[in-house]
């Protein structure tokens, strides 16, 4: 089946999983031109996002403009994917990005990657760069980290629980809470949380082998600058640029921030 995202690309569904914990994962590819050699870019969205955010479809333009590769994808639960939201943790999206990116390797090629990840995406993309480096079968040239939030369940949720939603985790298995982004409130599980503890990346020093460029809004409510900081020292062995954006909010989807974000991604394609 294929179906029409953001930009008017095509976009198809790969399988992920097998037997009952099987999920179709809509996936959009966007081939690079001929003799082209610029990296390619993968799209890595927040909690709760999917690949027609504004965001997504502008780096999708650029790879258009710079004639490389983009590929882009919703999470299980996320978007046109199939699975339950509620299903979701760091090591179930991790697998659908890793799978993901092996089906643009033989689809398009795509061995040399620049990873793009906002919010949670930001911390999938540093899971996958240690994934990948371990395998050695594809490169990743670089890091666009957008207000990223590695370890946020541990790090900006569990600290913050109300009694109320920690009796709800233990009986319910999850909580809701209220969010400025759209009608429904966001939902965290206990599944969630436990596993984010899995995928903890701010207990050690972070290894990425390659450039990295984080972006943080001053402004943003939901993470806090401070975590961006914490992140820079812990990938302290790196080659890592900091831009901090005084009146940013989470989101970073102005013409400016996005005009930044592009800047970073297409410095990281060109391997300047």
């Amino acid at each position: 089946m294929t179906m029409a995202n953001g930009n008017g690309a095509a976009a198809d569904f790969i399988t992920v999983g097998e037997r009952d914990d099987a999920r179709r994962i809509a996936v959009a590819l966007q081939s690079p031109a001929s003799g082209n050699t610029l990296a390619h870019f993968v799209w890595l969205g927040g909690y709760r996002s999917d690949m027609s955010g504004t965001k997504a479809v502008e780096l999708a333009a650029l790879a258009v403009r710079l004639g490389t590769g983009c590929v882009r994808f919703d999470y299980s639960g996320h978007g046109a994917s199939g699975g339950a939201f509620t299903d979701g943790t760091i090591s179930r999206w991790l697998e659908e990005s890793l799978a993901v990116i092996d089906h643009a390797a033989k689809t398009l090629g795509s061995r040399r990657l620049v990873l793009v990840g906002s919010s949670m995406g930001g911390w999938i993309a540093l899971r996958a760069v240690a994934e990948l480096a371990a395998r050695r079968d594809i490169e990743v040239a670089g890091l666009v980290l957008i207000a990223p939030a590695p370890d946020f369940t541990s790090e900006l949720i569990e600290p913050n629980l109300t009694e109320a939603e920690r009796t709800a985790l233990a009986e319910c298995g999850q909580f809701e809470e209220p969010t400025p982004y759209g009608p429904d409130p966001n939902i965290y599980t206990l599944k969630l949380i436990e596993d984010g503890r899995k995928n903890r990346v701010l207990d050690g020093v972070i290894e990425t082998g390659c450039p990295v460029h984080i972006l943080q809004g001053m402004a943003d409510p939901d993470v806090p600058h401070a975590h961006a900081v914490r992140l820079m020292e812990h990938l302290s062995g790196d080659d890592v640029v900091l831009t901090m954006i005084r009146d940013g909010d989470h989101r970073l989807s102005r013409p400016q921030d996005i005009a930044k974000i592009l800047d970073a991604a297409e410095v990281l394609a060109r391997g300047d």
